[in-house]
């Protein structure tokens, strides 16, 4: 949300992916040098604090609208809800973007001043009541693909505490990683099994064309911003060496879990939860 004040903060969680999710930009983060840029993003921006990252979370559904949608076509020119750099990529792929504030994407669903929007995962949609004014869901997207959350803690505060202190507050980050994430995959699969079952709303996964669209749209934006932004093209470089290396390894070892997962309970589409 602070994307007005340097376009590089929206590179720490709602970046382009690079094949990466949020568990390894978190990585990235800790041990690829994140870290440090990210310090020096917040100083760039006179923020006077320090930024504990936790709870990485499945990527966010590309949204609501009025049908289902397949095609890059199907898109084109639609008035669309989403925040960051993720304005940029969609407008790139030729929607009409709308940055609006949670509590106001349903009342402009409602009212037509949006055709289609995302806000963040199946549990905090529906708190909205976006199964009100759609239902046709799409899962996936490459618009924000990484996000976490962050604890930030005043800077001169911080550093009043102890160094044992200061480790607990750390840690507890750390440890709110992998409690949140559980946690949030249990939450967000219930309420995604209530949206289609008491609501009856339409889930599909958004289209490979889509997502192909959106990379473009994420290679245009990364190479402008690049262009007039050398910071941002720093940060943008620390990325891509990271994911490279760590990416290919990862991507070759896993297994195709679709498959075991297909293997036992069937075509996903199909799948009753």
């Amino acid at each position: 949300y602070w994307y007005g004040k340097n376009p590089a903060a929206s590179l720490f969680g709602t970046g382009p992916s690079y094949g990466m999710s949020s568990q390894e930009v978190m990585g990235w983060m800790e041990y690829g040098g994140g870290r440090k840029l990210y310090d020096e993003t917040l100083a760039k921006v006179g923020f006077d604090y320090v930024g504990f990252f936790h709870m990485p979370m499945p990527a966010q559904p590309f949204g609501w609208f009025k049908k289902n949608v397949t095609k890059v076509s199907d898109v084109k020119g639609m008035k669309y809800r989403t925040v960051g750099l993720a304005t940029n990529v969609l407008t790139a792929m030729g929607m009409v973007v709308r940055q609006l504030p949670g509590g106001e994407i349903q009342p402009a669903m409602k009212t037509g001043l949006i055709e289609a929007a995302e806000f963040n995962n199946p549990t905090s949609d529906s708190q909205f009541g976006m199964q009100d004014v759609s239902k046709h869901y799409h899962l996936g997207s490459f618009h924000q693909s990484q996000e976490m959350f962050e604890i930030p803690v005043n800077k001169k505060t911080f550093n009043s505490l102890s160094p044992a202190n200061q480790a607990i507050l750390k840690n507890a980050a750390y440890a709110a990683n992998s409690d949140n994430y559980f946690k949030a995959l249990v939450r967000y699969s219930a309420d995604l099994a209530k949206l289609m079952n008491e609501h009856k709303v339409n889930v599909y996964q958004t289209s490979d064309e889509i997502l192909a669209q959106q990379l473009k749209g994420w290679d245009k934006v990364i190479g402008d911003f690049n262009k007039k932004d050398a910071f941002f093209k720093k940060v943008v470089n620390s990325q891509k060496s990271y994911a490279k290396r760590v990416m290919k390894y990862l991507l070759m070892n896993q297994p195709n879990y679709k498959l075991a997962y297909e293997n036992e309970f069937g075509p996903i589409g199909k799948v009753k939860i």
